[in-house]
């Protein structure tokens, strides 16, 4: 426990059912102790919940909801909004809350939201990066995906994606946009929003799914080096998805990590990787966006399946192909 509030990030394209996620999650018992920040101008889908306004000041109007969430409308800079939240809740002017989550806009990119986070030097002692959490429209994904990159870039720094009006969607359809989505981030968990009951789970750790897609878990089964195709998109985005056997040594992959953020972090939409490095009993879990890289986590068993390193990474505008061979050149030049 870092003792550090999470931030997460709530994202998706133009009318994917953000705020309609945003509600069910305000539903949630468990989720009451949170401070939303709705990065939107203009009025929102949950103010029917609003039973008390604190004030209008410039940076954001501050409400407290029904279930006492605190609730508020960011009109300026995300640092200004999140220094004087936390401000107020350590003056009690606020009721106290154990999360924040920001809903973007619908054309937003997230990775600057984890940089604030960072990058900071107030907020970097006081908030953390949660989970990422992206919706896809079943019904208009295709097109979106076709013409937006900012629809692509949502779905590749995402933690877990979230499938909606997959009721109204033809069958083949909703396949598809799955295979899809794990073809573009396979180290996202992606979830029907239909099949879900309990929200408060999805602002879980950024750990790596145990199951991510169909496509991509009956791979992960396989004794193949490569789990997921690397597949050229529009946007020139491609994804890697590799399965090392044998254990990592902690230094020069580190090294290597490192370098290729350091010349190439710009074009890294997200790294993600669980680790088998020698003289460790559980695997290490690894998680970037861009130069960005979250301090290791050391978790203290495996799950289910085979003891192998996992790693998964994203890139625009890259030869996918130029990573894998860096990857294995590096480590068996450093081999002990």
């Amino acid at each position: 426990m870092t003792g550090k509030l999470p931030v997460h990030v709530l994202t998706g394209f133009l009318g994917s059912g953000k705020t309609t996620l945003l509600n069910r999650l305000l539903r949630e018992p468990a989720l009451a102790d949170s401070a939303i920040l709705i990065n939107e101008i203009g009025a929102v889908a949950i103010d029917h919940n609003l039973v008390e306004r604190i004030d209008g000041r410039n940076a954001m109007d501050v409400v407290v909801l029904t279930g006492g969430c605190t609730c508020c409308t960011v009109r300026g800079d995300l640092i200004e909004a999140l220094r004087e939240l936390y401000a107020r809740r350590a003056q009690g002017a606020l009721p106290a809350f154990s999360r924040a989550i920001l809903e973007t806009t619908g054309l937003a990119d997230p990775a600057p939201v984890l940089f604030t986070l960072a990058c900071d030097p107030v907020l970097r002692h006081k908030f953390e990066a949660g989970s990422v959490i992206a919706t896809v429209d079943a019904v208009h994904y295709a097109r979106q995906l076709q013409r937006y990159p900012e629809c692509r870039k949502q779905i590749a720094v995402a933690d877990r994606l979230m499938i909606t009006k997959s009721d109204i969607a033809n069958p083949s359809t909703v396949a598809n946009a799955i295979a899809e989505l794990a073809r573009i981030n396979p180290a996202a968990d992606i979830l029907d929003i239909q099949g879900v009951n309990t929200f408060g789970p999805l602002l879980g750790t950024r750990g790596f799914p145990e199951i991510c897609a169909p496509a991509v878990a009956q791979n992960m089964g396989k004794d193949l080096d490569v789990l997921a195709n690397r597949t050229n998109h529009t946007q020139d985005v491609a994804a890697l998805a590799l399965n090392l056997d044998e254990p990592i040594e902690w230094a020069p992959f580190s090294v290597w990590l490192s370098l290729l953020l350091h010349s190439h972090g710009q074009n890294i939409l997200r790294f993600k990787a669980l680790l088998e490095v020698t003289g460790s009993s559980g695997p290490v879990m690894l998680d970037g966006v861009h130069h960005l890289v979250h301090a290791p986590i050391h978790l203290p068993a495996w799950p289910d399946g085979p003891r192998a390193s996992r790693i998964v990474i994203i890139a625009q505008g890259f030869r996918m192909q130029r990573i894998e061979n860096s990857l294995r050149d590096f480590l068996a030049t450093h081999a002990v």
